[in-house]
């Protein structure tokens, strides 16, 4: 499987470098700041091959433009119905991105509700989920609705159990904070709790984690469990239907934790 590196940037971003496991090649996912990457790529002595975007966002773009500048004749792949300034080849979901310099093949996902056109990367057992699903959380949702978001972790939740999931974002230790406000008496999440705070203590990132991990403890992809469902029943104060009104008042909830 290729190696994830996670190259901290700006506040508490992740830009990603998935460097090929038998070569020098890597591909650069969602550069918000350029200066930490290059540093990373020469420091290693790695070989930029492509780049993949997820959305829109300047946290995830804003370095896009050096990094072109330093490799003019790599691929940028991103989502086709956002406007992202440098994008050479627009993709959609069901697209397939092959990045011959890693031997991998990645498959677009649309993943609409942090953004409209939000996509992320899927093949080779990695996940690259941008600022859709996070450990222990996910992206707030900016313009699509909760229904949507709500849908868009429910196709990720069908992926396979061990993939390793690449995100955009250090929001660990608070998400699995909400998350035990919503499962108290998770075990599950009070280890992972224990184990993020000993990662971040020691100055190590709580990224990648396994998809497997999120379905035990992320309340926002277990609105079907009914300790989830009751939590959120008892905090919106009336009777909820369906797993979808459950991820509504969940991501209102987490909005104003």
């Amino acid at each position: 499987m290729p190696q994830p590196i996670a190259i901290p940037a700006l506040s508490d971003n992740y830009v990603w470098l998935i460097r090929s496991d038998h070569g020098s090649n890597c591909a650069i996912v969602d550069p918000g700041e350029a200066g930490p990457v290059i540093e990373a790529i020469r420091r290693e002595g790695l070989d930029p091959v492509a780049v993949l975007i997820t959305h829109r966002h300047h946290d995830h773009v804003g370095g896009l433009k050096e990094i072109r500048s330093a490799w003019p004749d790599i691929p940028v792949y991103g989502p086709a119905s956002e406007p992202v300034d440098g994008v050479t080849e627009a993709v959609e979901d069901g697209a397939r991105v092959e990045l011959e310099g890693l031997d991998l093949e990645l498959d677009v996902i649309a993943t609409p509700g942090h953004t409209l056109g939000h996509v992320v990367f899927h093949g080779g057992g990695l996940l690259i989920s941008g600022d859709t699903l996070f450990a222990g959380g996910c992206g707030r949702v900016f313009e699509g609705t909760n229904d949507q978001m709500h849908a868009s972790l429910e196709r990720l939740s069908e992926l396979p159990r061990q993939t390793v999931c690449c995100c955009g974002h250090e929001y660990t230790l608070a998400n699995l904070e909400f998350a035990l406000a919503v499962e108290p008496d998770n075990a599950a999440l009070v280890q992972r709790q224990h184990d993020a705070r000993a990662l971040r203590d020691a100055g190590r990132p709580t990224v990648p984690f396994e998809l497997g991990d999120e379905l035990r403890t992320n309340p926002f992809m277990r609105c079907q469990e009914p300790t989830v469902h009751q939590a959120a029943e008892a905090h919106a104060g009336r009777e909820l239907e369906t797993p979808a009104e459950v991820f509504g008042v969940l991501r209102d909830w987490k909005n104003d934790f």
